[in-house]
C-alpha cells in the first residue's frame, strides 16, 4: 500500500470517528461508546497487525537482530497497544462503569509513549540532518 493509500485510509478513519463523535455528543445517537470509537479501533488493530507482520518478516530476512530498526518497530508495537489502553479506559470511564476514574489514570499511558516518541522523532530529525548535507 502506497504512501498516498495509507494517508487517505487514515483521513477517512479519522473522518467517521469524528461524525460518529459529534452525533453522539450532539445527542442524536444514544450508542454505546465502545461503538462511536469503533473507526479508532479497526484503526489500531490494523496498524498493530501490520508493524508486527512488518516486523516478523524483517526478521525471518535476517535483517533485524536488535538493530535501531527492529527497536523502533517494538516502540511502535507498544505504542500502539499503549494508545488502546487509553482508548478502553476513556470508554470505561465514558460509559460510566468505572465513574470514578480520574483524568489522569486514563492519560498515563499516553504520558508513559510520549517521552518515547519525542526522543525517537528528535534523533530521527538529527540523523536526517546530518546525512543532509554530507
Amino acid at each position: 500500500m502506497g504512501a498516498l493509500h495509507r494517508a487517505l485510509f487514515t483521513w477517512f478513519m479519522l473522518l467517521v470517528f469524528i461524525i460518529l463523535l459529534v452525533l453522539r455528543l450532539d445527542a442524536r445517537i444514544q450508542w454505546n461508546w465502545f461503538i462511536v470509537f469503533i473507526p479508532m479501533w479497526f484503526y489500531d488493530t490494523i496498524l498493530l497487525v501490520y508493524v508486527f507482520f512488518n516486523m516478523m518478516s524483517s526478521c525471518r530476512k535476517g535483517l533485524d537482530k536488535l538493530t535501531t530498526s527492529a527497536q523502533r518497530k517494538l516502540l511502535y508495537l507498544f505504542a500502539i497497544l499503549l494508545k488502546l489502553t487509553s482508548l478502553i479506559i476513556l470508554c470505561l470511564k465514558l460509559e460510566n462503569i468505572v465513574p470514578n476514574i480520574s483524568t489522569v489514570y486514563i492519560m498515563i499511558p499516553i504520558w508513559v509513549i510520549l517521552p518515547f516518541t519525542i526522543s525517537d522523532v528528535f534523533m530521527m530529525l538529527i540523523r536526517s540532518g546530518r546525512n543532509r548535507y554530507l
